[in-house]
């Protein structure tokens, strides 16, 4: 898994207080980052937006990550997000964290899925026609 498979990249730095008494990045730190780089690209398809123009918005419905190396301060990491999958109401977002200080070693990859939802109605909604286009767009490939 490479940074450029993944059409929306985010660099962040590893903060010293990031650690946990072992030394390394804790958990849940990643978790964050996955945050980041998926807000990212809901933001770059106007996903993001759309809840404070419309009663939809996107909402995460599950996550998983698989660490595959430590990470330890210093260091920046690179956080890629792209989508797999579009169903009928959500969306499958796969990630990769890179670790800079390993020479862009992969340290870590996670999948999230993320639910068009209706707030209002507090019910899942079909995914609007306008972001699938976009995500197509942006991915470079017909889902």
């Amino acid at each position: 898994m490479s940074p450029d498979q993944f059409p929306v990249i985010i660099d962040w730095p590893v903060h010293w207080g990031d650690q946990d008494l072992f030394g390394h990045v804790n958990n849940v730190v990643y978790f964050r980052w996955l945050e980041s780089a998926r807000v990212a690209y809901l933001d770059r398809i106007g996903l993001a937006r759309l809840h404070g123009q419309e009663v939809l918005g996107p909402i995460l419905a599950a996550i998983a990550c698989n660490f595959r190396r430590q990470i330890e301060f210093p260091d920046t990491v690179r956080i890629g997000a792209r989508v797999t999958h579009i169903g009928n109401t959500s969306m499958t977002i796969e990630h990769a964290i890179w670790s800079s200080a390993r020479s862009g070693e992969h340290t870590a990859d996670a999948t999230s899925t993320v639910v068009i939802f209706d707030y209002p109605s507090q019910r899942p909604v079909r995914v609007p026609d306008g972001i699938r286009r976009k995500i197509e767009a942006l991915e470079g490939k017909p889902f």
